[in-house]
């Protein structure tokens, strides 16, 4: 209760200085924010009146509220990219008033005065970083495929897993601990491609926010990140559409009203074609040698959103997501009248998501949004062999059949309701609630085999077996109020309670959260923040297999909920009106930590709970970043310097060791720069320390005698003193990009030009001990033990066709 009562002080004192302000002759001017060309609206849009020196942002709906005194006002709202404009009201009761904004033609021609926009320094949060979706679609990316996740590992404090993939590692967290959203729903596997590849096609999205820190109270139920990816609305004044041709896959998206200024749509759609391309080759081949079928690869994904404008107080958001993998082996290999061989394998994982949300204005002041929400994920795999055998007549003579499938997932139904309440300039209050039901798939496995000879069934089989389905329930409840204390001091603070049920387990928790900004002399901004977090779902994986079976489980009465603190202080200003530079300092810990044990497997009947181990971890460092948001040169600078540990009783003989993806230096460079209306320039380069691996110590001989005979061996035993003892060598990159864009009468065109890894250095993808033999030059071959490096990427070109219409 102690660790409470500090936060309910404040709660108090924000409760009579409500009170106080409501006292005043005030009223409230209110509305929503939109883009003047496509209708949608406008998130984090800035709203300031400088007479009070008061001011607001857009909500995640484009709603903005301010309550000022009785006066004539002049109220300035500007966006990125877009216009300002100012507009003058006199202010003598309540006003209604929606804005659009104008996109600038180019974004060094916008002047967004001090008092128009927020800067870093004036935002109570820390640790969060927003990356314009526009700016995302011009870096440099592998095989010209724009990947979301990839420009976000470019960020300090955030790293990737190895070459090409598109995990995120955030502040020594690993991939489950970051909560990922889809327009609200949560995303439980974000690669295609083995991972070289996220889900999330940039065409349809439109907001991008990652929280590494500092937790407002609304967040809950990961340890590490937060990342919000909210999809485009839909053109409402009319239809457009985009696509594009890359060596990868092929893009369309097609948006437009379905009644002018009231209701709107867009449809994303994404493919591979590599399989289809592939497929008259790979059946050549096969027919070549006897046989007929098909191999291949595929992934898709398809988005899709329709909004509806009920009236001035209410809309209506519908929004979905559909995608798969699928790789496939479908071979036969026959004799007429003989005999036919046939082989099928599959495997296949693949997200959906849906939700549909309900806004409200209840007044001028209040605003809120109701969610329902679907999620599922699933994985599964299939191996089966079918063989028949004929006699002389054409009858058959044999015929044989085994298969077996393993399939597991994890479905989610959930509610959540939110409230923004905006009393006064000096406060922001949320509050609301979540509830989630989730059913968990351990695992299951499927055999089926038959067996027939000469028209009589010997063996039949079919069977399923596995582990229970889980049922679970959680749950949350957060307050939380953006407070300006003073003209220098501002605070965000509030509570998160969480609840998780399951079988006969029941677990609690209180998150306090907080972060302060003071103000000093010259604009320089002091921020400081703490939050804890609880995680309830479990994900276990192999730390050296990024591969798509990996498992999200419950916690249970025998497997902990995870959690996590986590206290940051830094600095922030921005220089001049573009350059925004911001330096903190963060310390993390997580204790009931979940991993495999040594030596365990994911493919077993043995119970999931008694093949793990928890544990405890800890992650600290100091991250800088400077980011040019504005001008014909946009990008950034980021540096993370940073250790991460992990402690588990039966690993490394319980002593602390370093994380594998513990690095000590990150450094990335991002620049892009528009050299005339025609022509864009961009290039990255990224450095990291390589990550930890274990190497034995030592080798002892001992003689063994081999199985069919007792003649004694030599066999090298390998002793293992500590556990990711050494590190591979650093991981160096440049990216490089060449965009060329013409507007047609109709159209505009651009061809984009690029290499991945430029100067074709070898990074380590893994490394191995081999034996290599050596020649003395005498015929006498001596072997040699030898650690041998294998790479992945070499420089790798890439060329893609855009449109737009």
């Amino acid at each position: 209760m102690k660790r409470i009562t500090p936060y309910l002080l404040l709660l108090a004192l924000c409760s009579i200085q409500i009170l106080h302000a409501q006292s005043e002759e005030k009223y409230t001017i209110s509305g929503y924010i939109y883009d003047d060309q496509t209708g949608e609206s406008l998130i984090s849009a800035n709203v300031y009146e400088s007479k009070n020196a008061a001011g607001t942002v857009s909500n995640l709906y484009g709603f903005y509220s301010v309550t000022l005194p009785k006066d004539s006002i002049y109220l300035t709202f500007s966006y990125i990219g877009f216009q300002p404009q100012t507009i003058g009201v006199y202010l003598d009761r309540d006003v209604d008033l929606d804005v659009r904004l104008g996109q600038s033609v180019s974004l060094d021609v916008v002047e967004i005065t001090a008092d128009a926009a927020e800067k870093i320094e004036e935002k109570t949060q820390m640790s969060v970083i927003e990356v314009p979706i526009q700016q995302i679609k011009k870096i440099p990316a592998l095989l010209g495929e724009v990947d979301v996740l990839k420009a976000l590992q470019l960020l300090p404090g955030v790293q990737s897993g190895g070459e090409g993939q598109s995990g995120l590692y955030v502040r020594g967290g690993s991939p489950d601990q970051n909560l990922i959203l889809l327009d609200g729903v949560p995303v439980y596997n974000v690669n295609h491609l083995f991972g070289f590849f996220s889900v999330f096609n940039a065409d349809a999205i439109k907001d991008v926010k990652l929280t590494k820190g500092g937790f407002p109270a609304r967040y809950g139920g990961r340890l590490s990140s937060v990342l919000e990816i909210n999809m485009k609305e839909g053109n409402n004044q009319e239809f457009h559409g985009a696509g594009s041709i890359g060596l990868v896959s092929s893009k369309l998206s097609l948006e437009g009203p379905i009644i002018k200024d009231k209701a709107s749509f867009i449809v994303s759609g994404r493919r591979t074609y590599i399989d289809i391309l592939a497929q008259p080759i790979i059946r050549a081949s096969l027919q070549a040698n006897g046989g007929d079928g098909r191999i291949g690869y595929y992934f898709y994904d398809l988005n899709a959103k329709v909004n509806y404008k009920i009236s001035e107080k209410d809309r209506l958001y519908l929004s979905a997501y559909l995608g798969d993998d699928r790789f496939y082996v479908d071979t036969e290999d026959s004799t007429p009248n003989v005999f036919r061989d046939k082989l099928e394998t599959n495997l296949g994982w693949g997200n959906i998501t849906s939700a549909l949300r309900w806004n409200h204005k209840w007044s001028n002041k209040m605003f809120s949004n109701l969610t329902a929400t679907y999620s599922r994920y699933n994985f599964g795999t299939l191996i089966g062999t079918e063989y028949e055998a004929f006699a002389s007549n054409g009858s058959q003579e044999a015929f044989e059949k085994y298969s077996a499938s393993y399939d597991s997932g994890i479905n989610d139904l959930a509610l959540r309701l939110d409230f923004d309440f905006i009393p006064n300039p000096n406060h922001y209050i949320k509050f609301g609630g979540l509830a989630i039901r989730h059913d968990f798939n351990p695992g299951e496995f499927n055999l089926e085999a038959r067996v027939v000879e000469e028209q009589e069934e010997l063996f039949a089989l079919d069977t399923l077996f596995g582990q229970d389905r889980v049922n679970a329930l959680e749950y949350n409840v957060f307050v939380e109020d953006d407070h300006k204390i003073t003209n220098g001091l501002k605070a965000n603070y509030g509570l998160h309670f969480s609840g998780f049920s399951v079988n006969n387990a029941n677990y609690t928790s209180i998150q306090p959260r907080i972060a302060l900004r003071q103000l000093l002399p010259n604009q320089i901004a002091v921020k400081a923040s703490f939050a804890t977090m609880r995680q309830y779902v479990q994900y276990l994986t192999n730390e050296n297999i990024g591969l798509p079976w990996d498992q999200w489980l419950p916690t249970t009465n025998q497997v902990e909920p995870q959690d996590s603190w986590q206290a940051a202080i830094g600095v922030a200003k921005t220089f001049g009106s573009d350059y925004e530079v911001s330096i903190e300092g963060y310390y993390k810990e997580m204790k009931n930590l979940t991993a495999y044990r040594d030596g365990a497997s994911l493919f077993t009947l043995t119970d999931w709970q008694e093949q793990v181990v928890q544990g405890e971890g800890n992650s600290y460092g100091a991250e800088l970043f400077i980011q040019k948001k504005k001008g014909r040169f946009t990008g950034w600078l980021g540096y993370t310097l940073s250790w991460s540990n992990r402690r588990f009783d039966d690993k490394n003989f319980g002593e602390w060791y370093p994380y594998t993806f513990d690095r000590r230096h990150d450094v990335s460079i991002v620049g892009v720069y528009e050299l005339s209306d025609r022509i864009n320039l961009a290039a990255t380069w990224v450095y990291g320390t390589g990550n930890s691996v274990t190497f034995a110590e030592s080798q002892s001989p001992i003689l063994t005698s081999g199985f069919f005979s007792q003649e004694l061996w030599p066999t090298w035993v390998e002793t293992f003193t500590e556990r990711n003892n050494h590190r591979l060598p650093a991981y160096h990159r440049l990216d490089i990009n060449v965009d060329f864009i013409k507007q047609k009468k109709r159209y505009k065109r651009i061809w984009s030009i690029g290499a991945y890894n430029a100067y074709s250095n070898k990074n380590p993808f893994f490394v191995n001990f081999e034996t290599d033999y050596v020649d003395d030059g005498n015929g006498n071959f001596t072997s040699e033990r030898v650690l041998k490096q294998y790479s992945l990427f070499p420089i790798i070109p890439s060329i893609s066709y855009r449109f737009e219409f």
